[in-house]
């Protein structure tokens, strides 16, 4: 299915959050190229998926710090610690969970469901991303890396979100 066209002004403003992201991502992906395509890469997949891609840049530092080589004790793999099963639920058996791309697409449509089951309630929707329901650590530490790392120049990190939804 092919997209429409994006308006001039979603471009620049995608443009303007991937230059705000850049220099803070800088100190968990030391290599430019693969910075400035992994975040045009979120803002896409965050996007298609109604996330604030601030919210995916937390969720990845607090889940494997940008590795996307990362594997949990548990076998979550990937910049967004993808559980396997989800391959069978959403995918392909030939998904590699390793490749960036594919682990976002995974990450954030895992996320929006996520929310929409919670109702928009992000504190239980980050829980049940991180089988954690019922505590709120992760959402605790998640909302913290938002709020000192990835809230946009200028921005609260609560209003932005509300305002993407």
């Amino acid at each position: 299915m092919r997209q429409a066209p994006r308006a001039p002004a979603e471009i620049w403003a995608a443009r303007q959050w991937i230059r705000d992201m850049t220099p803070r991502l800088a100190r968990y992906v030391a290599d430019d190229a693969y910075r400035q395509a992994l975040l045009a890469r979120v803002h896409q997949e965050a996007r298609l998926a109604g996330l604030a891609p601030e919210l995916v840049l937390a969720v990845i530092q607090v889940e494997s710090a940008f590795r996307a080589d990362a594997v949990s004790s548990a076998g979550a793999t990937g910049l967004m610690q993808i559980m396997p099963f989800w391959i069978r639920e959403l995918g392909l058996p030939a998904d590699d969970l390793k490749d960036p791309w594919r682990n976002l697409r995974y990450g954030c449509t895992i996320l929006a469901h996520y929310l929409a089951v919670e109702r928009g309630d992000l504190t239980r929707a980050l829980a049940r991303y991180n089988g954690s329901l019922g505590k709120t650590w992760y959402p605790e530490r998640v909302m913290r890396a938002l709020a000192t790392r990835w809230t946009p120049t200028g921005g609260d990190a609560m209003e932005h979100l509300t305002a993407e939804r």
